[in-house]
C-alpha cells in the first residue's frame, strides 16, 4: 500500500537561526520511500543527519524567510504479529534497548501512576491485552479535546484532567505501560484520515521481544501509520528545534492519499492556523 506525503513549514527569521528538522519518513523493513524530494527555500542546507533509523535535516539562515518542501511516495507494509506470543517480558530478559524505555521521562512519569496503573490494569491477561485494556481506557474516560492541553502538559495532567490531544493520549499510554513494567515509547508520525490534517503520535509497547504499535486516540487506520521518529516522549521527536530567532508562521501538512496504481490521486492539502497548531512535538 502506498502513501503520498507533502509537509510545507514555513518561519519568519530575525537575525539567524539554527534549524533541526524531522519531518522525513523512516526507512525500514516495514516502510520504504519509492519517491521523495527535500527542497529548502531561504536557508542553507547541510547533509541529512541519520541518528538510528530517525533522519534529520539540518540548516542555517541569515535571511528573513525559511520555507520547508518535503514530499515523498512511501511504501507502507504493515506487520501484523501473532497476539498469542506477545506477553510481557520480565526485567531480566530485555534487550539494552527495551531497558531505557522503563523509566520514568519528561512527559511520561511512571513513577507517579505506579498505584493507579497496578489497581485498574495489573490482571493476569496477557500483555497485549493488558496494553489494549489501557488504550480503551484512555479512549473511554479521555477526552479528545483539541487547545486545552500545552506543550509542558505530561502524562500526569492528561490523567488529571482527563482531555488531550494524541501527543497527551500517546503519553499517558506510554506511562501507564512502563508504571506496569511494559517498556513503551512515543512515535511521531503521518497518518491517512485526520481532520484536520497534522502530524499524528502514538506509541509502541515492548511485547514479546518486539515493539507492537498502539493508538487510543483511533483516529486513522493502523495500517497507515508512516512512522518518522521515536523517544522516550514528545521531546525527543519535536518536528523543528530550533536555536535562535524563529517563529513558525505557516504549516500546511498533506491528507495521506492512497496512490492509486496507474491512477494517483492528488494530495489534498488544508492550512492550518498557526494560532490552533497542536504543539504535539514542539520543546
Amino acid at each position: 500500500m502506498q502513501f503520498r506525503i507533502k509537509c510545507r513549514l514555513g518561519y519568519a527569521v530575525t537575525g539567524q537561526a539554527s534549524f533541526l528538522f524531522n519531518v522525513a519518513a523512516q526507512q525500514n523493513t516495514l516502510q520504504k520511500s519509492v519517491q521523495e524530494d527535500f527542497q529548502l527555500i531561504g536557508g542553507t542546507s547541510l547533509p541529512e543527519l541519520l541518528i538510528g533509523r530517525q533522519r534529520f535535516h539540518r540548516a542555517f539562515s541569515k535571511g528573513d524567510r525559511l520555507e520547508l518542501d518535503y514530499t515523498a511516495v512511501v511504501d507502507l507494509n504493515p506487520r501484523l504479529p501473532s497476539r498469542d506470543s506477545l506477553e510481557v517480558q520480565p526485567l531480566h530478559e530485555l534487550t539494552a534497548e527495551a531497558l531505557v524505555f522503563l523509566y520514568p521521562s519528561r512527559f511520561c512519569q511512571a513513577d507517579l501512576l505506579g498505584r493507579f496503573a497496578k489497581r485498574e490494569f495489573q490482571q493476569t491477561e496477557s500483555g497485549f491485552e493488558r496494553v489494549t485494556r489501557i488504550c480503551n481506557w484512555i479512549y473511554e474516560y479521555v477526552e479528545y479535546l483539541p487547545g486545552l492541553t500545552t506543550a509542558s502538559t505530561s502524562a500526569f495532567d492528561t490523567a488529571t484532567q482527563r482531555a488531550g490531544v494524541c501527543r497527551d493520549f500517546a503519553h499517558l499510554g506510554i506511562a501507564l505501560c512502563r508504571a506496569l513494567g511494559i517498556p513503551a515509547r512515543f512515535v511521531s508520525c503521518y497518518a491517512y484520515g485526520l481532520n484536520p490534517p497534522d502530524f499524528h503520535a502514538h506509541f509502541e509497547a515492548f511485547l514479546g521481544g518486539q515493539w507492537i504499535l498502539f493508538d487510543p486516540t483511533r483516529l486513522s487506520p493502523q495500517s497507515s501509520l508512516v512512522r518518522i521518529g521515536q523517544g522516550r516522549d514528545a521531546a525527543d521527536t519535536s518536528f523543528a528545534t530550533i536555536f535562535g530567532n524563529a517563529a513558525l508562521t505557516e504549516m500546511e501538512v498533506a491528507i495521506e492519499t492512497e496512490v492509486v496504481e496507474g491512477n494517483p490521486r492528488a494530495p489534498e492539502f488544508v492550512t492550518v492556523p498557526i494560532s490552533t497548531c497542536p504543539d504535539i512535538f514542539r520543546k
